[in-house]
């Protein structure tokens, strides 16, 4: 199964993907917020022949929802619509936790300046890191199963 992962912030989104296969994840690129983003994702899920979306789910330090949480799930509606709206059949989504994953990829990167911040590389590492640990923790043969039963 191929899988395209996003990292969805206010002003860039991260994208990395793996193949269910290999069960390594790979950074992609970063999409800028500007009215473009939904076409950029479709492209970038069309041209890695993806069958399913992981969307990282902000949550505060108590694991609880916040207001950034419904902002992606408002995203994730928005991006299927677009899917719909263009002819392409909807993608599967499971939303994964995204707890740390900023912290933990500006420390992988090290020092990151403005410069590669602005360009998204800490954008992409994060969606880098959600899509491993979703690799890791997800029992990948099953939701292989119903994704394939629901088409």
């Amino acid at each position: 199964m191929r899988i395209l992962a996003l990292d969805v912030g206010t002003k860039r989104i991260g994208l990395a993907f793996a193949d269910s296969a290999v069960r390594i994840a790979v950074p992609r690129q970063m999409v800028a917020v500007d009215g473009n983003e939904f076409a950029e994702i479709a492209t970038q899920y069309a041209r890695e022949q993806a069958e399913l979306l992981v969307v990282g789910r902000p949550r505060n330090n108590r694991g609880e929802t916040t207001r950034q949480t419904a902002s992606v799930e408002n995203f994730i509606i928005a991006l299927k619509e677009f899917f719909v709206k263009h002819k392409q059949p909807e993608p599967p989504v499971i939303m994964q936790d995204e707890s740390y994953t900023s912290v933990q990829a500006e420390d992988n990167l090290g020092n990151v300046s403005r410069r590669d911040r602005a360009a998204g590389k800490v954008d992409v590492e994060a969606a880098t890191l959600i899509l491993q640990d979703f690799l890791e923790r997800s029992d990948l043969s099953e939701i292989e199963r119903n994704i394939k039963g629901a088409n």
